[in-house]
């Protein structure tokens, strides 16, 4: 009687140990009901389709960008990761292709065969879906891995998954690399755009794709088969007015001069006269360790003040107006004139020049000449001289593509801070500023017979060599900045400046090509103890029938070696232009009288017969007034007189024939 109460007392202990778990595991049952239902639905962690599946973009494969002759300037090259799925593969299948697979990659020579396979193990134990096997790959290096063992299967049985990634690459290396540019997308999603990357990416950019991917353990995203659900797009191609012989002549040979010079950064631009095309354009800057690169594009950007090469401004100016004639004589003293008691403008010559034409003055460069023939006639009403300057469009930027165009300044007689220096200090090339492309498309224009046209740096946009979807033709700027009888002035002016013993650029004077143009040496930093200089050459050649358009501006050489114009610039100027022009045809006239003796002395000639028939050479021969005697027949195997030997009168030719 008295064990049945104790063993019900049991029985209903362990009921109430067996109702408290069930009431636990419903409690934490529901609970996570209610996580699943309200906290992970408020991080949109949620077992809907769009959280496991979706569309990720893919990037399309940007347009080529081409030099003129058909070199490819930008591309962009396919790379990829490779990523495997360990689960994936069956067990058969693993365990029986592992070692070979280990082998295989092993054989790339990035780790041995011990390492890869004790890898691929642990990513199958941990099943890891998303495995690392290597990046940064190329079309062929992704084909070598796709033969190895398990990753020759498809993705659904070998699990290897490939992720491709389109990149950016300059076959030709640093080649006009600021020109050519780029495009960065910022973590904000804003753009940054250099060159002609970035002016026209709109083109170059494409359309982009999308690939169906699976969300799996640790955030990745797996792609569900091997295509794409909508593919992407290639961009439009541009094809450049660049020439790579030409730009690789203006790179060197500046690259050349700023080590010579230690200079700090330099600029060189070649433009085809005619069309505004730019054929080159190098931009060099200098690093820490004194190497130079492609730092930034000075030639669209920077502005400077230019010195005597804006002399040619107020030379054009004066002429127009009628101030001055290039035979007009202007006394420079002793070669400095003094401004408000203090202010001087002074001559390199010491001693000055004395008393010489206007043409001269320009000619040797004089900064006392150019300030007596600008501010003697025009202190009275400055604002004629500006007027001046601004009517051939000086005032105005160029309207490139390419952002970052530097903004011309001129200052005006109705400027706010306008003062009494303005004028004078205008003549010589201070207190203005310009870019380099600006001063050589001023230039330029003189050697186009006054017609100013704007650089230009393409050709065509095209789409996989269709018909264009725009063509660029020239543009005109103005289409006469001064008088044909200016022009010729000026143009003999730029000419002697090299040609003429006393102009600034004679010592680049060469006797098979005629250049002309103009020397700058402009100071920086003159209000400090530590005077930098700016040297600058910019002109045209031939003289005769201009081709192309040349400026070269070098920033801060080391004065202890030079800093002159004539002396740093000019000689980059004369090697571009003597490489082009030794690779451009060019016809020679001559007399009918010349042609008619070299037939003749044609005629006085052994011609080489080997190889004729027997009529053939017969014929050319007697021509010659040999007498031919032959031995066989058929064709001429020997001929008893050398080719190329002079014909004596009544002389024998014997031909053996076989």
């Amino acid at each position: 009687m008295n064990d049945k109460p104790k063993n019900f007392k049991h029985l209903m202990h362990r009921f109430y140990m067996i109702a408290i778990g069930l009431l636990i595991f419903a409690l934490l049952l529901i609970s996570k009901l209610i996580y699943i239902q309200f906290y992970e639905n408020k991080l949109q962690i949620s077992l809907s389709p769009e959280a496991i599946v979706k569309n990720i973009v893919l990037e399309p494969s940007r347009g080529n960008i081409y030099a003129a002759d058909g070199n490819i300037l930008a591309t962009s090259v396919s790379r990829y990761e490779l990523y495997w799925d360990a689960v994936t593969p069956s067990s058969y299948l693993f365990n029986s292709n592992k070692e070979a697979l280990a082998d295989s990659i092993s054989s790339l020579g990035k780790k041995s065969s011990s390492q890869i396979l004790n890898l691929l193990e642990k990513a199958r134990i941990q099943k890891n879906r998303y495995l690392l096997i290597d990046k940064n790959l190329s079309y062929n290096e992704l084909k070598r891995y796709k033969n190895f063992p398990i990753f020759n299967k498809n993705v659904y049985k070998g699990g290897l998954i490939v992720e491709q990634e389109i990149k950016r690459e300059n076959p030709l290396g640093k080649i006009a690399e600021r020109t050519i540019g780029y495009e960065k997308k910022d973590k904000d999603g804003t753009y940054f755009r250099v060159g002609l990357e970035g002016a026209f990416s709109k083109y170059l950019r494409g359309d982009q794709g999308l690939r169906l991917k699976q969300k799996i353990a640790n955030g990745h995203w797996k792609p569900i088969s091997d295509s794409n659900e909508k593919e992407p797009t290639e961009g439009f191609d541009l094809f450049t007015t660049i020439d790579v012989n030409i730009q690789d002549i203006a790179h060197n040979a500046l690259l050349s001069q700023l080590e010579k010079f230690e200079a700090d950064h330099g600029t060189v631009v070649v433009m085809e006269v005619n069309s505004g095309a730019i054929k080159a354009i190098a931009n060099l800057g200098r690093t820490k360790e004194g190497k130079y690169f492609e730092k930034l594009n000075y030639a669209v950007g920077e502005t400077f003040e230019p010195g005597s090469t804006f002399k040619l401004m107020g030379m054009i100016a004066a002429l127009e107006d009628n101030v001055i004639d290039e035979e007009s004589m202007v006394d420079t003293g002793l070669g400095e004139m003094v401004f408000y008691g203090k202010y001087k403008v002074k001559d390199s010559k010491r001693g000055g020049y004395g008393t010489l034409t206007a043409s001269k003055a320009f000619e040797v460069s004089s900064n006392v000449g150019l300030v007596k023939i600008i501010y003697d006639n025009y202190k009275s009403n400055p604002k004629q001289f500006v007027d001046r300057l601004y009517n051939m469009g000086l005032n105005k930027p160029l309207g490139l593509p390419i952002l970052g165009e530097g903004i011309p300044k001129i200052p005006y007689p109705e400027d706010s801070d306008w003062d009494g220096l303005d004028l004078p200090w205008m003549a010589y090339g201070y207190g203005v500023s310009f870019t380099p492309l600006q001063i050589l498309t001023f230039y330029n224009a003189i050697a186009n017979k006054g017609e100013m046209v704007k650089p230009r740096f393409l050709n065509q946009i095209s789409h996989f060599g269709n018909s264009p979807a725009q063509v660029f033709s020239k543009q005109v700027l103005n289409p006469s900045i001064c008088s044909d009888e200016t022009l010729r002035k000026v143009n003999k002016m730029m000419f002697n400046v090299v040609d003429k013993d006393w102009g600034t650029a004679y010592s680049i004077k060469d006797p098979l090509l005629k250049m002309a143009g103009k020397t700058g040496t402009g100071q920086v930093d003159y209000t400090t103890k530590n005077i930098q200089y700016i040297s600058s050459f910019v002109g045209y050649y031939p003289v005769e029938k201009p081709k192309y358009s040349s400026i070269v501006v070098i920033h801060k050489p080391n004065k202890s070696i030079g800093y002159y114009g004539a002396t740093v610039a000019a000689p980059v100027f004369k090697t571009i232009a003597k490489k082009i022009f030794n690779n451009i045809p060019y016809e020679v006239k001559v007399p009918k009288k010349e042609i008619q003796t070299l037939n003749e002395n044609l005629k006085k000639i052994v011609p080489n017969v080997a190889g004729l028939s027997e009529i053939e050479a017969v014929q050319i021969l007697k021509k010659t007034g040999l007498k031919v005697k032959l031995k066989g027949s058929g064709s001429v195997k020997f001929q008893s007189l050398k080719p190329g030997t002079l014909i004596q009168k009544k002389q024998n030719i014997i031909l053996e024939l076989s």
